[in-house]
């Protein structure tokens, strides 16, 4: 049909997530290294508008929860030019240990995302 498979939206939700973790100044991999492990216990995607192959996209991310033990992104995936709303998203994350336990979000992991440049409602934007 030319148009973007519907579940790819959510690998561009998951690269975007991976190169925002990246740009607060830790990599997936250094978090699972010391410990901390960040599953998705649930994901939506709202299609707006369709995606065609080989479009160039913007896809912004913001945090729009940071819990004891869980957060959640917020997508919103735009034309090249960034006028046209192609679709929005949320992931939302648990922290857990090896082991599968819940637990208390590390302050070292917190700080990460104190560095980005909030939006006017404080969530941070990449």
């Amino acid at each position: 049909m030319g148009f973007l498979y519907y579940a790819e939206y959510l690998h561009l939700f998951e690269r975007a997530r991976s190169a925002y973790i990246r740009q607060c100044g830790i990599s997936y991999a250094e978090i699972e290294k010391k410990g901390v492990l960040l599953p998705v216990r649930e994901a939506t995607c709202r299609y707006r508008k369709p995606c065609r192959y080989d479009d160039l996209v913007f896809v912004r991310i913001a945090i729009s929860e940071l819990g004891r033990a869980s957060l959640r992104f917020v997508y919103e995936i735009r034309s090249e030019d960034k006028g046209e709303l192609l679709a929005e998203g949320m992931t939302q994350h648990a922290c857990i240990n090896r082991e599968g336990q819940p637990v208390r979000m590390p302050d070292w992991f917190k700080s990460f995302f104190a560095k980005m440049e909030p939006l006017p409602d404080g969530a941070p934007v990449y």
